[in-house]
């Protein structure tokens, strides 16, 4: 085991991802190696997620977890970060008091702080001793420096939010809309680009709301500035407000060249009494008209959405209306989840909808859009796509995980002269789609490149595939 290291644990959204990807970026600047498994770390940070009950649960069923490591080597540092952390840190150390230490949302530098504070005192630990547990920890590290992670790019561009939806915590735990100065952010973009970045995303709570407090500029012309920078092939975003989408704003992110058409709208109901209660702050006619928006300066790109089913007070009328827009098929995709109840929020004191009856509804929703979705995935049978590698498929380790420009997800067989530096030097890869599911499509690698602009260069084809051809 190294002389010290750190292994990051991340639980919820691509926030909380690139929060970790700053921790392991200040554990490396003091000397750290990132561990792939908890009973290998000399600190041990578990990034948590509150925004809905099932990942709360989580998160204190893994930190009971962990304590069974904590006990077997007392010096290690187990803490706790995130959004949980910043919600309830007096309560957090009475479930958990082998927590040594929680950090909020708001004290990342403090964490990384600490974190540098700690490395002399694990220089002096023998560190030679391996860990011998009755059950493995398990777990998915994040972080870990691998050929493919720096293919893509987090950075963080807003934090908190200031909506006060009526469901959301987040409000409460990241507090209010922080924008980082654009300065800043086009020099960690410019940073990723040089690590390896083909494709940067942005990430902030309701990204599209960005202000620069330097300068007053606004989210379409900090995407504007980012596409200057020389090497960036590929631009994203998550996750935007409809209601911050103008139509000149739609207009300027169209002209860049390097934007992937791709634009996560989401509306959580089609219900306008539901979306009054949520505090959604537009009308389904309002959404619906940034959606054509969307159609009028992105014609090709895939919408995709999130939804919210059984909020209090949703009727069968209420969700027939959100059932009727998905049947219409606008939507590549979407995020559905039945209505969870968040300490702190308006909406958790209001009457409930009937566990039963938000679970149908639910599952009536899933089935609908995991038709829609599959229709779309299947209209790519017979095409050749350019994707963007991920790295090695979890579910199949013969085979490669990688995504379209518009976000959906393909897996594809290694092909014969698979080797990982090749493929993460060259992670373009030109792929025949062979099917389509509800979740993305099975392809086949007939090509790899080493920039989006660039031709890819033949793949050998699997003789298996040949004889059955």
């Amino acid at each position: 085991m190294p002389v010290a290291s750190i292994y990051i644990e991340t639980h919820g959204c691509q926030m909380n991802e690139a929060d970790s990807q700053y921790i392991a970026d200040r554990a490396a600047s003091a000397g750290y190696a990132v561990a792939e498994r908890a009973e290998d770390a000399h600190v041990v940070i578990l990034n948590t997620c509150t925004v809905r009950d099932n990942a709360e649960r989580r998160a204190y069923g893994r930190m009971g977890h962990l304590k069974s490591l904590k006990n077997a080597h007392p010096a290690l540092k187990l803490i706790v970060t995130g959004c949980l952390a910043e919600q309830d840190r007096d309560r957090m150390r009475l479930i958990a008091p082998h927590v040594d230490a929680v950090f909020g949302t708001s004290e990342l530098k403090q964490l990384g702080d600490a974190i540098t504070r700690w490395r002399e005192e694990f220089s002096e630990t023998d560190a030679g001793e391996e860990l011998v547990l009755r059950m493995p920890i398990g777990g998915s590290p994040d972080c870990v420096a691998g050929a493919f992670s720096p293919v893509r790019g987090f950075v963080t561009v807003q934090r908190g939010c200031s909506y006060y939806c009526t469901f959301c915590i987040v409000p409460h735990v990241r507090g209010r809309f922080d924008h980082r100065p654009m300065a800043e952010v086009l020099s960690e973009v410019r940073q990723r680009v040089e690590e390896g970045a083909r494709e940067v995303m942005l990430v902030g709570q309701t990204v599209n709301s960005y202000r620069d407090p330097a300068q007053d500029g606004d989210f379409g012309r900090l995407c504007a500035r980012v596409a200057q920078i020389p090497g960036l092939e590929r631009l994203t975003f998550i996750s935007p407000h409809p209601k911050d989408f103008t139509r000149e704003m739609l207009r300027e992110l169209s002209q860049i060249p390097q934007m992937n058409p791709r634009m996560h709208l989401p509306l959580q109901s089609a219900s306008d009494v539901m979306l009054r209660r949520m505090n959604r702050k537009y009308t389904f006619s309002q959404y619906m008209e940034k959606a054509e928006w969307i159609r009028e300066f992105f014609p090709d790109a895939a919408i995709t959405t999130d939804f919210i089913v059984g909020f209090p007070g949703e009727t069968e009328q209420d969700f027939q209306a959100t059932l009727d827009c998905v049947r219409s098929g606008m939507f590549a995709n979407a995020y559905m989840y039945i209505y969870s109840k968040r300490r702190g929020t308006p909406a958790a004191h209001w009457e409930q909808v009937e566990p039963a009856v938000a679970s149908e509804r639910h599952a009536r929703l899933a089935d609908a859009q995991n038709a829609v979705a599959r229709a779309y995935h299947e209209r790519k049978i017979g095409t050749q796509v350019r994707t963007l590698v991920q790295g090695v498929s979890k579910k199949d380790g013969s085979k490669l995980a990688a995504k379209t420009l518009d976000n959906v997800t393909v897996i594809v067989s290694q092909p014969p002269d698979y080797e990982e530096r090749l493929y993460a030097s060259e992670p373009w890869l030109d792929v025949r789609i062979d099917s389509g599911h509800k979740w993305g499509c099975d392809g086949t690698v007939v090509g790899r490149a080493r920039r989006f602009a660039d031709r890819g260069s033949p793949v050998k084809t699997a003789l298996i595939n040949l004889l059955t051809a």
